[in-house]
């Protein structure tokens, strides 16, 4: 990846994710990156695609976010409250605006849209990956419990930003313990 490029997203992403995507300009973005519009224009044709862009940047932090968790050697259960574990910290942290899919899927509702594909991609990798460790704790199908895992993950994510995130971080955490639990112990 070449300086410029790698300018311009570390400038996108930085403010994107602090201010929100239709609120920042194009020329902010190349002031601030300190390239020319048509540097811009040669890496990213559109606006739309420096979005997609930030949005693929964030998706690959997670996933290696993730991936270090998935090859801990740990037991499926322990990874995703390792999982759960890194989602409160980020919601306790002073950076921290909102999930910056549920954030751009809110300003791109057109499910056509590039960018609102872009978040639909990312769910279904992340819905697909907890999905996945469920299956291994516990006999019932996996699916809802997955479907349920990440609800938990955007009500916190919303409630995150909206009211005490040590609060929210603790009830985020003790539903997906009770959700394993359940999985571990459908009886109990």
């Amino acid at each position: 990846m070449s300086e410029a490029r790698s300018r311009l997203l570390a400038t996108a992403t930085r403010i994107f994710y602090a201010e929100g995507l239709h609120s920042v300009g194009i020329d902010r973005i190349v002031a601030e990156a300190k390239v020319t519009r048509a540097t811009l224009y040669r890496h990213f044709p559109s606006k739309d695609d420096l979005v997609v862009a930030y949005l693929q940047g964030v998706h690959e932090m997670e996933r290696e976010g993730l991936g270090k968790a998935l090859t801990s050697g740990l037991p499926a259960d322990e990874v995703l409250r390792a999982v759960a574990g890194s989602i409160a910290d980020g919601i306790r942290s002073a950076q921290f605006r909102g999930c910056a899919f549920l954030n751009a899927v809110a300003e791109y509702p057109d499910p056509a849209h590039p960018v609102h594909r872009a978040v639909l991609d990312h769910r279904e990798w992340f819905l697909r990956t907890v999905t996945d460790l469920l299956a291994q704790v516990g006999e019932n199908p996996p699916e809802a419990a997955g479907r349920h895992f990440v609800m938990l993950r955007d009500g916190a994510m919303v409630a995150g930003c909206l009211s005490d995130p040590a609060e929210v971080c603790e009830t985020f955490l003790r539903e997906v313990d009770e959700l394993l639990r359940h999985r571990l112990d459908p009886a109990g």
